[in-house]
């Protein structure tokens, strides 16, 4: 998969494009993914991504970076085994597309707004 363009609240994906946050599997897009808190990352948030841990688990903050991932949750899934890298969407974007281009098993859970 690869992400085309972002901009803040638009995202386009392998040509389809979403306005509502998505995570990016091996495969498909989960579109309209939606946070119990919208501003806070859980676990149960990305429940079916810790189930099955990828090699990189991405994480877009959005646009300005306001959606908090607290560091309980990123030691957690670090024992998971998977590398976290945690940024604003724009960064996230780049992180994606870089590591997904050079093979590496890589998940993306981005916020487009905010």
């Amino acid at each position: 998969m690869h992400i085309d363009a972002y901009e803040f609240g638009r995202i386009i994906i392998d040509g389809v494009a979403y306005s509502q946050d998505v995570v990016i599997h091996t495969g498909h897009v989960q579109a309209s993914w939606w946070r119990r808190e919208g501003h806070c990352l859980h676990a149960q948030d990305i429940a079916d991504i810790i189930r099955q841990p990828p090699e990189v688990l991405i994480i877009g903050q959005g646009f300005a970076g306001c959606m908090r991932v607290p560091d309980e949750l990123v030691q957690a899934l670090e024992t998971k085994g998977m590398e976290v890298r945690i940024s604003n969407t724009r960064q996230a974007v780049d992180d994606y597309n870089r590591l997904a281009d050079s093979g590496k098993e890589v998940v993306a859970a981005l916020h487009l707004t905010c």
